[in-house]
């Protein structure tokens, strides 16, 4: 057994758009409403955040990301109802296809069940490098109290059996078999709290009561305490006699973070030396755990950065992009469905953005799939590697006119990438910012929902 579980260090990541609570009321004919809620992109979801923020999380560790023996990612939303969720987040990432782990799903409690899924997976020696990801990007109901505080992110954590400077400490779990937020089988939004006082005074408050005095003897510097609406987060802290809740950046920025907001609330203060408590609930369940930091723990630092800012948007572009508001007429299907064997084959280099290098001249050709012979030499060995996610844009073009499901205006970017591949990707956002010459990155984002399925690939961002 592992006498001690260690974070080596996090990352996150937030949506691109920012929606006011203003604008939503506004929606509604009523009147105010301060602050934002952070909203996922037509091209984003759950998946895509959590790429996003493993990779900060990995490339701070300073660690190859082929030695992580496991994914455990906690979502109360999988892009697949039943389907290859969790497959297709760990190959987007890069770990091994011999890599175990878990899906945890079904309520905002599931971020914390693959923290300490993970966490007994290193405790009993069955895994070294452990990745936990938590993400979540909730839908409300139309005209529900939760659409001005439903939010979307995602934390990332590398555990370790060695070294790192924070430790898992004591933890804690209570059950209450009450109904909260929830969705029935068939329905794309979460509804409200039937009775929300009754939430509130009997279910909430109570749990969060019991959970905090379990941890409060322990000398606790710094809380991370979800708030699915604004004040209860505030009124539990409150009650705890908590000082510094470090939780209330997140939860201003981004809304309620779903399965995502404890890890998201509290990781950003192991920037320091402290102690650090997370609690999390959902689905009948309140979680918590002690986070001790001995020192700055890497990426730290960067979270506050990461999950900043974000492009103001109009309530009906939300609405649309959660498919809640939906125009008629025709569409235009994928030439290849996403079920079938051509996109199959051509799915692994995809995610894992592949490229063959020629042996004889070493140019890399992309995609491998469509090249059997060397655009330079002609060449027929190759060595299949990674492409490097950083690059120049050569040229680009901003397509006008789109037919559904596309939104124009639709930016196309050819890049050379730092690694001498070159390649051609659909860029982020409407193309406003797009210059030839400018340093761009890779992501992960959602390219269709086809015949049910989610598609994805990759996209060009500006640095």
């Amino acid at each position: 057994m592992i006498s001690s579980i260690n974070i080596l260090a996090v990352g996150a990541s937030g949506p691109d758009w920012r929606l006011d609570r203003a604008e939503i009321n506004a929606g509604w004919g009523s009147s105010g409403g301060k602050g934002q809620v952070a909203v996922c992109a037509p091209d984003e979801d759950a998946l895509t955040l959590g790429v996003q923020a493993a990779l900060r999380a990995l490339d701070a560790s300073g660690l190859q990301i082929d030695i992580v023996d496991g994914l455990w990612w906690g979502t109360s939303r999988p892009p697949f109802a039943e389907g290859p969720s969790h497959a297709i987040m760990a190959r987007a990432i890069g770990l091994s296809a011999r890599s175990a782990g878990a899906l945890c799903s079904g309520s905002t409690h599931s971020g914390m069940e693959a923290l300490f899924g993970a966490a007994d997976a290193i405790g009993s020696g069955t895994a070294r490098v452990a990745l936990v990801v938590v993400s979540d990007a909730l839908i409300p109901g139309l005209g529900t109290n939760y659409e001005t505080h439903s939010g979307a992110g995602a934390a990332a954590v590398v555990l370790v059996s060695h070294g790192g400077n924070a430790t898992l400490g004591a933890r804690v779990t209570r059950t209450n078999p009450y109904l909260d937020r929830y969705r029935g089988d068939g329905e794309t939004s979460t509804r409200d709290f039937y009775d929300p006082r009754l939430f509130r005074e009997e279910i909430f408050l109570p749990s969060m009561q019991e959970i905090g005095e379990h941890l409060s003897v322990r000398d606790i510097n710094n809380w991370s305490i979800p708030d699915p609406d604004g004040r209860l987060g505030s009124t539990a802290a409150r009650q705890l006699g908590v000082k510094n809740l470090v939780s209330d950046f997140a939860n201003t920025e981004l809304g309620d973070t779903g399965a995502a907001a404890a890890l998201l609330g509290g990781i950003g203060s192991l920037d320091v030396a402290g102690s650090l408590a997370i609690i999390g609930t959902g689905g009948g369940r309140t979680s918590a755990v002690e986070i001790k930091a001995k020192g700055p723990v890497p990426g730290a630092s960067e979270v506050r950065g990461d999950i900043s800012g974000g492009t103001s948007v109009r309530y009906t572009a939300v609405a649309r992009a959660r498919g809640q508001l939906v125009g008629s007429g025709e569409t235009v299907p994928m030439g290849v469905p996403p079920q079938s064997a051509q996109f199959v084959r051509g799915g692994d280099e995809m995610l894992t953005l592949l490229g063959a290098r020629c042996v004889d001249c070493g140019t890399i050709n992309t995609p491998p799939s469509i090249h059997p012979h060397c655009i330079s030499c002609g060449g027929t060995k190759f060595v299949l590697e990674q492409l490097s996610r950083r690059g120049r844009v050569h040229t680009f073009v901003i397509n006008q006119t789109m037919p559904a499901p596309f939104v124009a205006p639709l930016p196309i970017a050819v890049v050379d990438l730092e690694d001498g591949a070159r390649i051609m990707l659909q860029g982020v956002g409407d193309g406003s910012d797009m210059e030839i010459g400018m340093d761009v990155e890779l992501i992960l984002r959602r390219y269709a929902h086809e015949r049910g399925v989610p598609v994805y690939g990759y996209k060009v961002k500006a640095l």
